[in-house]
């Protein structure tokens, strides 16, 4: 949300170029007024910079030399990504936070995943949308792994479980959401309510607004980030995007 300083800029600049288009002072600041006024009822309360303070830059990371180190899926290098191996992998290894993919599987289940298929990191295959809790319960997580036979056997988490253990081990939660705006909404309100010690120890972040809408609309006391990726890094070295995501591609 905009602070007050930045409102006055940002309006003046409003007013300005209404001003310019309509030559009519009186028209120019009932249009800025009406403006200011829709934002002012339709907008979500600021968190506290407090609050974000304390997600972003935890008191905890005084051990690492006041750097925030998350792990990425969770630390997929060391473990399987995106699993319970991988989040005990990385609080072994000094993180002082992890980055969870949440997806959904075919019967509405929260759980852990990056791909919208299981073909990547498991021994089975499909969409997500196709396989039940029970069917994903089968597979292997650790099968296309570096470290397949060490961590053999490790099962895809629900969210419910990763979460529990994240804050047992005291780890800064970024909750990656993919899609699905008003189920991940829902989904994660009810685990802030469930684990309030969340709303100090985690962030929602996406590529998409309408899932940072959405988590603003479902609970404003969460902390959220909408996620943005530059040109450079969203396309190859010839231009070609990297991802089919249009929101990937600001």
């Amino acid at each position: 949300m905009l602070q007050l300083g930045d409102e006055i800029a940002l309006f003046t600049v409003v007013f300005a170029v209404v001003l310019l288009g309509t030559r009519s002072p009186i028209g120019s600041t009932a249009l800025t007024a009406c403006l200011y006024a829709f934002l002012i009822m339709f907008r979500f309360p600021q968190v506290p910079t407090s609050q974000a303070r304390q997600v972003l830059q935890p008191a905890k990371n005084a051990a690492s030399g006041g750097v925030s180190l998350v792990a990425h899926r969770g630390g997929g290098h060391d473990a399987p990504e995106n699993t319970m191996a991988a989040i005990r992998e990385a609080h072994k290894n000094g993180a002082t936070g992890v980055e969870l993919d949440l997806e959904f599987t075919s019967d509405g289940v929260p759980i852990l995943m990056h791909d919208e298929t299981v073909d990547r990191t498991t021994n089975g295959s499909g969409p997500l949308t196709q396989l039940s809790f029970s069917e994903l319960s089968k597979l292997d997580a650790a099968a296309k792994h570096r470290l397949s036979d060490k961590f053999q056997g490790e099962k895809v988490p629900t969210l419910q479980e990763a979460v529990e253990e994240c804050i047992k081990l005291q780890l800064t939660i970024y909750f990656d959401v993919k899609g699905h705006p008003d189920e991940a909404a829902e989904t994660l309100k009810e685990m802030y309510q469930k684990h309030p010690v969340l709303y100090n120890t985690s962030i929602v972040c996406s590529f998409e607004p309408k899932v940072i809408y959405r988590m603003r609309q479902a609970d404003p006391e969460v902390v959220t980030a909408l996620t943005h990726r530059p040109w450079c890094l969203s396309r190859l070295g010839d231009g070609t995007p990297r991802f089919s995501s249009l929101w990937k591609h600001q």
